[in-house]
């Protein structure tokens, strides 16, 4: 796969229930990665994608992103987003109606993808799935609110739940920004040396070695002389063993994996 040029950044013409977007919004740019998200903080985004290469990548073209405000697809003179939730309980529920309405039109505006539920009860996030994400046309991902959002919504547009951990975060704004950084990143151009990706951690099963660069010594403390050797065989073999040993000692359930 090439990473697209600059004539795939083309505006493309879709149907919508909404007016086009006006001058100084984001364009639709046809045949790039998309990432359309949906939250009630947009100023929010791209945060922390925007700095560095991930923001370079978007500022070039390499990946678009596409923020939607929950508020007016929202129920009553309010804009109401969520209620108390159906049997009791604590905390108020992201409405059925209110969402299906901004899934149902954001997919009227973009080639069919993945739609993501940011969720501490999701599938945990692995680079393998962000590969894949990488490797399609983008996605859109729904960032929660309050106590989550109604099941009905999940069923009916079979909305596939991530995480990045066993805890509990105030909103999924920051979960997306992770999952979009962990797939953009490996989208082709983006980082410019793709070589590099293929050594990180996960990338082959295994934690990854550790790195080392100038100076030479410091605090008393030297570089492995194989690295300073000229031996690439030996780097590579002293490489795979570090890999090894670490991913056993820290990550004992990724071993197991590695061995199967």
């Amino acid at each position: 796969m090439t990473a697209p040029s600059k004539s795939h950044g083309r505006k493309s013409i879709r149907a919508t229930l909404k007016p086009r977007a006006l001058d100084g919004e984001t364009p639709d740019l046809a045949g790039v990665w998309r990432a359309d998200v949906i939250t009630l903080f947009p100023d929010l985004f791209p945060g922390v994608l925007g700095a560095s290469l991930t923001g370079k990548g978007l500022k070039d073209d390499k990946w678009q992103l596409h923020t939607h405000d929950l508020r007016p697809y929202g129920e009553g003179k309010h804009r109401n987003v969520d209620d108390t939730p159906a049997g009791g309980g604590a905390g108020m529920v992201m409405r059925a109606d209110v969402l299906g309405r901004a899934l149902s039109d954001i997919s009227l505006r973009r080639p069919p993808c993945p739609i993501i539920y940011m969720s501490p009860r999701g599938r945990p996030l692995t680079q393998a799935r962000a590969q894949a994400l990488a490797d399609g046309p983008g996605a859109v991902v729904l960032c929660g609110r309050f106590e989550g959002i109604d099941q009905r919504v999940i069923d009916h547009f079979q909305i596939e739940e991530i995480s990045i951990g066993d805890y509990v975060l105030s909103g999924g704004e920051l979960a997306a920004q992770v999952m979009l950084d962990a797939a953009v990143r490996l989208i082709p151009g983006v980082l410019g040396n793709q070589a590099s990706t293929e050594q990180e951690s996960f990338s082959n099963g295994l934690l990854e070695h550790p790195q080392y660069t100038r100076p030479p010594i410091w605090e008393g403390r030297e570089i492995p002389p194989v690295l300073l050797s000229g031996d690439h065989g030996k780097v590579a073999q002293w490489q795979a063993d570090q890999s090894e040993a670490l991913t056993q000692d820290r990550r004992p359930d990724l071993w197991e994996k590695y061995r199967k």
